[in-house]
């Protein structure tokens, strides 16, 4: 072969040598690098179901490579994009890709489950779930927005149970309001089948225990929460009973002052009774006298005196008979506004204040209750309020009359 020859094919060959040694390095290059680790990605529910204080095992994909790199002990459930902080792992088992979670409400996460759980409309919410580190992002999931599973806001049996013994109570409460003197003022029942008037006092009482019974009773339904009473409360229903305890303690003493007066009226007047016919037998005896002495006189002055002072007397004892024995009309029931808002002398301003007082302090204490699920903290300036109220109600009490 000429040299000239081989010269031309050695420069063909050159670039395909070239590009063949490249090609090699690279694909050795490729070899050599390490693939990425699976992401984790929830899978299932596997047992449990969703809600406070219950028990849930997730299966999550990928679970036990993620491990190798990264600490399970700090996963925490995501409901609807929030973190239930401090909420880890019960048990973690990375080799079957499986994490048992025991949902609690915690000081640290409370305000989350209130945002979840708060403005309850049903016994169940939809919600979309996931598994992640408290201070990422969470997982990907098989329960996204598209795909929500059901939150127990409230046990179905619970609930149901907690439902009956509220409306037990409240037709309990309302029969006995009704038809006893529970809420009405004390004394005996007028005749006719009649009521005495409602009392403020104790239908304040009675408002009082009701809300705060049945808002416990949901509390406790929903976050199984047991110490939700607060100072505060307690106050109000200290205010409250006060109230209609000094409210008793006022009607008690003008009760025992007026049948100790009555009784004393009633025995002079039938004293009076009884002598003025025998004062009148007295004079007509003396006038029918032909012959009256100095003395017949005298006396016939005297007894005709004493009979007009009897007369005069027993008139004054019969007007306070009448005084202090209050008139049928005032010892029944009118309507349940007309006995509470108002006194002998009608409508009454200080009854009126605390009535309204009652029932916005009553809209807030529902409303927290329904929106976060606990009892309201009263401020020490709205129990002085309710207190100044309550005091002047107990101030016109006095002149009041039974």
């Amino acid at each position: 072969m000429k040299p000239t020859k081989m010269v031309g094919i050695a420069l063909l060959l050159l670039p395909g040598c070239w590009f063949a040694s490249s090609y090699s390095a690279s694909a050795q290059t490729v070899s050599t690098q390490t693939t990425p680790g699976a992401t984790p990605r929830v899978k299932s529910i596997l047992e449990g179901h969703l809600g406070a204080d219950t028990l849930i095992r997730v299966e999550v994909e990928h679970l036990d490579e993620w491990v190798k790199e990264n600490d399970a002990k700090k996963l925490v459930p995501y409901l609807n994009g929030l973190a239930i902080r401090g909420n880890y792992p019960a048990e973690i088992h990375a080799s079957q890709n499986h994490l048992l979670f025991h949902l609690r409400i915690t000081p640290k996460n409370k305000e989350v489950w209130v945002d979840l759980l708060g403005e309850p409309t049903d016994i169940l919410r939809p919600v979309f779930f996931s598994v992640g580190l408290e201070d990422q992002s969470p997982f990907e999931t098989v329960y996204p927005p598209s795909n929500r599973v059901p939150l127990t806001v409230i046990s179905p049996a619970y609930g149901l149970i907690g439902l009956i013994v509220v409306l037990t109570t409240l037709i309990v409460l309302v029969w006995l309001a009704r038809n006893t003197n529970i809420i009405r003022e004390p004394g005996p029942r007028p005749p006719g089948g009649k009521h005495r008037p409602y009392n403020l006092g104790r239908t304040q009482m009675a408002f009082w225990f009701f809300l705060v019974y049945a808002s416990y009773l949901m509390i406790w339904l929903i976050t199984d929460a047991l110490d939700t009473i607060t100072p505060s409360l307690l106050g109000l229903m200290g205010i409250s009973a006060g109230t209609a305890l000094s409210e008793a303690m006022i009607d008690s003493g003008k009760d025992v002052a007026k049948t100790g007066q009555l009784q004393d009226r009633t025995a002079e007047k039938q004293t009076l009774d009884q002598s003025i016919p025998e004062l009148q037998a007295q004079l007509d005896s003396l006038i029918a006298k032909d012959q009256m002495t100095p003395e017949d006189i005298f006396n016939r002055d005297a007894v005709s005196k004493q009979l007009q002072d009897n007369r005069t007397r027993l008139a004054q004892v019969s007007q306070q008979i009448q005084a202090l024995t209050p008139p049928a009309s005032a010892v029944v029931s009118t309507s349940f506004l007309r006995d509470i808002l108002s006194d002998s002398s009608g409508y009454s301003f200080h009854r009126f204040q605390i009535f309204a007082w009652t029932i916005v302090l009553g809209v807030i204490f529902v409303s927290s209750v329904y929106n976060r699920l606990s009892m309201p903290e009263f401020s020490t300036t709205l129990l002085g309020l309710m207190g100044i109220s309550s005091g002047t109600y107990i101030g016109f009490k006095f002149p009041e009359q039974r």
